[in-house]
């Protein structure tokens, strides 16, 4: 009889997450985003994917206003958790004001001991939703 893996809550990922993004701490986003990372976002103008490298990039030109997510449904196995949330953000990009409410999915892989997210997932609410 073996030892089951542990995966941890979720939130406690997505919690790193959000600090290293308001703090704009590249170092600690690099720890939490596997190097193998894409961001597919679905917008009304199409479809956006980014890799790691290009995230972290615009991540220069954010400010970032308000950050809340909360996770909705999360599915862990012994070396993958995937997250469904509920988040809504404002933020500066560009000069642009982007006032979002969206429905991600982040998939988490755990390698050499650490859990980092792989694929992320968003897809813009419609206003009239009631998804929390």
């Amino acid at each position: 009889m073996g030892d089951k893996p542990v995966t941890p809550d979720v939130a406690e990922l997505e919690a790193c997450w959000r600090a290293a993004l308001l703090t704009k701490d590249k170092a600690a986003l690099r720890d939490l985003i596997h190097p193998q990372f894409e961001l597919v976002a679905a917008r009304p103008n199409g479809l956006m994917a980014v890799d790691r490298d290009a995230w972290l990039s615009a991540l220069e030109g954010m400010d970032i206003a308000a950050l809340e997510t909360r996770v909705l449904k999360q599915v862990s196995l012994p070396h993958t958790i995937i997250a469904t949330m509920d988040a809504c953000w404002k933020v500066r990009y560009r000069g642009q004001c982007v006032d979002e409410r969206v429905l991600l999915t982040d998939v988490w892989v755990k390698e050499n001991g650490r859990w980092q997210v792989i694929r992320r997932h968003s897809s813009l609410v419609p206003a009239k939703s009631d998804a929390r």
